[in-house]
């Protein structure tokens, strides 16, 4: 007997998924902001002077880099409380999901630091500036514009992946297809609506993300033409 699809049921679990989304982004949009800027102090701590810190974030980011997210999550949650350390589900989401992509992070900003013309390293050190006034106020800004296309697909990568957090019970959009399905029996129509929703997603965050960095990156960018 062929199989019949039918949609019609979904639309009683419309809030579900809409919180499930709002969740998701949620997740996304606060890791991100924590990510980056720990991207931007590893990426200035890769370039430090001593070595005993590049060491240390160079290990961070071969761990981070080499292990799979979901272990990475696993251990935030089921392997720190051992040391005492409880976190809430959200807690551990945001930590596990930081953690990742500030390691990413790393190194992309890194990149686009070194495409930076030293001419302008230059520039800012005639004009008195310290080292740390000089990567703020002129590296920085023009790094973060070089290399924020690759941030971007860093990012929605990091949202998508973000659906393995159901395993630790956050209600977010996976979550809400693992209970809906289960409820209804209508895995197919289930699934293609979720993927379609995080192909939404992605689109959406791309384009809002693309929106900020003509704002944020006018100025550099008129510099770089």
């Amino acid at each position: 007997m062929a199989y019949q699809l039918d949609f019609a049921d979904l639309a009683n679990y419309a809030g579900m998924f809409a919180s499930g989304a709002a969740t998701t982004l949620a997740l996304t949009a606060v890791s991100t902001a924590l990510g980056v800027s720990l991207g931007v102090l590893g990426a200035a701590g890769r370039d430090s002077r001593h070595a005993w810190l590049r060491s240390m974030v160079g290990a961070y980011v071969e761990a981070i880099r080499n292990t799979p997210f979901i272990v990475q999550l696993f251990f935030v949650f089921f392997g720190l409380p051992a040391l005492g350390i409880h976190l809430s589900e959200y807690v551990a989401a945001i930590l596990a999901m930081t953690l990742n992509l500030g390691a990413y992070s790393i190194e992309i900003i890194r990149a686009g630091i070194a495409a930076v013309p030293k001419g302008h390293h230059e520039a800012a050190a005639s004009l008195a500036l310290s080292r740390g006034e000089a990567f703020r106020h002129v590296v920085l800004p023009q790094a973060l514009a070089k290399v924020f296309p690759a941030l971007t697909s860093q990012i929605v990568i990091t949202m998508l992946g973000s659906a393995v957090v159901s395993q630790i019970s956050v209600p977010d959009l996976t979550y809400a297809a693992s209970y809906i399905q289960s409820r209804n029996f209508r895995a197919f129509e289930t699934f293609f609506l979720i993927t379609a929703t995080y192909l939404v997603l992605a689109f959406i965050v791309r384009a809002a993300l693309n929106a900020a960095a003509k704002r944020l990156f006018a100025h550099e960018r008129s510099i770089a033409r």
